[in-house]
């Protein structure tokens, strides 16, 4: 009897055992699915916060964009009136392969070039750049400390007489500006040069470089008083000079402004403005 006895004991614990084995892997199989359940809860928020936050970095960089495009008196300094709005972040100066005009102004006259020059100037000497114009002369400071690359441009330009003859053809009292460099601002610049020195902001007697949607080149323009500062809020247009004479000279040539709303660009001088020359002092 002690026999049978111990024998329906052990079948009953086995029994417990095996109903306990089974309790241990439904619990086990609601473990797996619960935690599988937040995983996938988990990963569904994430996906969803992904794509809300792209979405609204999208729909902010619209938003800047479509802003910094708008056409508007504060914007009208750039070369191109289709694009004058554009903010072009400043990228790290790089000089280019075109030749050095001579340092004593005798090179001739140029006009076309396969691209940038490569340094020219010696950027710890100063220069001083004399606009001889048809109104009267204005005499600059050239900034080679802040914008080394941009004066070794103009410098350049100005060695090879590519400003002989050409006029101050725009004027715009709405932010105080002479614009040059050409014989208007359609004119196209011969190449590109990346901007430079960061963003500013502007005052009267800066000599600034003018710029399109690819960057500056040759034109550029003069601030004659401080509706200039309207141009602050974009900072783009590099400003590489300060008038030391003949700001009196600019505010004549921006006092002959006839307006002309048309153009989208301010107006012109009501007689036609030349520069004759601009000679580069190295000191």
């Amino acid at each position: 009897m002690g026999t049978a006895k111990r024998e329906r004991q052990k079948a009953n614990r086995q029994v417990r055992l095996e109903e306990l084995a089974r309790e241990a892997r439904k619990a086990q199989r609601k473990r797996s699915l619960w935690k599988g359940g937040v995983a996938i809860v988990a990963a569904a928020a994430i996906i969803l916060l992904l794509v809300y936050t792209t979405g609204k970095k999208n729909n902010s960089t619209a938003s800047s964009t479509s802003t910094s495009s708008t056409i508007g008196p504060a914007d009208s300094a750039s070369t191109v009136a289709g694009d004058p709005g554009t903010t072009v972040a400043s990228v790290p100066f790089v000089y280019g392969g075109a030749d050095c005009p001579a340092a004593d102004g005798s090179s001739p006259a140029t006009k076309t070039f396969a691209g940038p020059p490569k340094l020219c100037i010696d950027p710890t000497k100063t220069y001083t750049a004399t606009f001889e114009t048809s109104e009267g002369n204005v005499k600059i400071a050239l900034d080679t400390t802040r914008t080394p690359g941009t004066v070794n441009n103009f410098v350049a330009l100005a060695r090879w007489h590519y400003y002989d003859g050409t006029t101050l053809f725009r004027t715009d009292t709405t932010i105080d500006i002479i614009q040059g460099g050409g014989s208007s601002p359609q004119d196209p610049s011969p190449y590109h040069i990346p901007d430079e020195g960061g963003r500013f902001q502007y005052s009267e007697g800066d000599l600034i470089m003018a710029r399109d949607a690819q960057g500056g080149g040759s034109q550029f323009f003069f601030s004659t008083g401080p509706n200039t500062a309207n141009l602050n809020g974009q900072g783009t247009y590099v400003t590489f000079g300060k008038t030391t004479e003949g700001l009196d000279v600019l505010k004549k040539i921006i006092g002959l402004n006839v307006d002309a709303p048309s153009s989208g660009l301010g107006g012109k001088p009501s007689r036609t403005v030349t520069v004759t020359k601009i000679t580069i002092a190295e000191a």
